[in-house]
């Protein structure tokens, strides 16, 4: 598939998002003050986190992204040992209060898509997701949303993990949910769709991978269950990668939807 001679798709993203810190380093003995090994760094790399790293695959699909997101930097500090690719600690930074709330302003603009990225920090209120859903600038509007309580959503396509399922209010919801499996694919509607069986790497933004791809296969088909199978095969290619992964173009192209 040819996503250069597609239609280019304007899309509305509104989340919170951080960045996704690296410390790359090697451990080679353990510290003789506690029981925990010494990374000895070597290189730092950063990435768009959260609804950051939706904003950078919906663009590798070719697509116009009016972004609104949080000005208060939230930083995930992930230390890694490159000797064994382990994952030894994670520091969060800027989650001691909650974001400045998002104040929806009046958009004319038109789009083909509006997502909600919802990552529970405090920047999409639940009072926001509510009037931004019940407006929908006229186009389908997509979540992801770590939110308890759904009923903020309205006729929107809602994609939940299998624990944010579990633990969400979904019964007086008008929207239709999409449960994630890992790698026993999707579910929808009590069916399931299940995905290539793969080696998993790292599931870091995997579910940012799967968002993307449901709204890029939703948008070209118009069928839901087609763009499930699509985002299946995309989320199960990012997570054979390392750490928060954009989907380059090449690979987009190499699935058929």
């Amino acid at each position: 598939m040819d996503i250069q001679q597609q239609k280019q798709y304007n899309v509305l993203l509104i989340g919170d998002s951080c960045q996704d810190v690296y410390h790359f380093g090697i451990c080679n003995r353990m510290s003789p003050e506690a029981p925990v090994p010494i990374l000895k760094e070597k290189h730092i790399e950063v990435r768009a986190g959260m609804a950051g790293n939706v904003k950078n695959n919906l663009e590798s699909f070719g697509m116009s992204v009016d972004f609104f997101t949080n000005e208060e930097q939230i930083k995930k500090h992930r230390y890694i040992d490159t000797k064994t690719n382990a994952h030894l600690l994670r520091v969060d930074e800027g989650e001691t209060k909650k974001l400045e709330s998002f104040l929806v302003p009046s958009l004319q603009k038109s789009y083909d898509a509006v997502i909600l990225s919802d990552y529970d920090k405090g920047f999409l209120s639940s009072k926001a997701c509510n009037e931004l859903t019940y407006r929908h600038y006229d186009s389908p509007g997509f979540g992801d949303s770590k939110k308890k309580d759904l009923r903020c959503f309205h006729k929107s396509i809602i994609k939940l993990n299998q624990r944010e399922y579990k633990e969400s209010d979904c019964g007086c919801s008008d929207s239709e949910i999409i449960v994630t499996l890992g790698v026993n694919g999707a579910m929808y509607k009590g069916k399931k769709f299940p995905t290539t069986k793969i080696d998993v790497y790292d599931v870091c933004g995997a579910g940012d991978v799967f968002l993307t791809s449901l709204v890029f296969g939703f948008l070209k088909t118009k069928n839901l269950e087609k763009a499930i199978i699509y985002a299946n095969k995309l989320a199960s290619l990012s997570v054979t990668k390392f750490g928060t992964y954009v989907l380059t173009k090449e690979e987009i192209s190499g699935i058929c939807i």
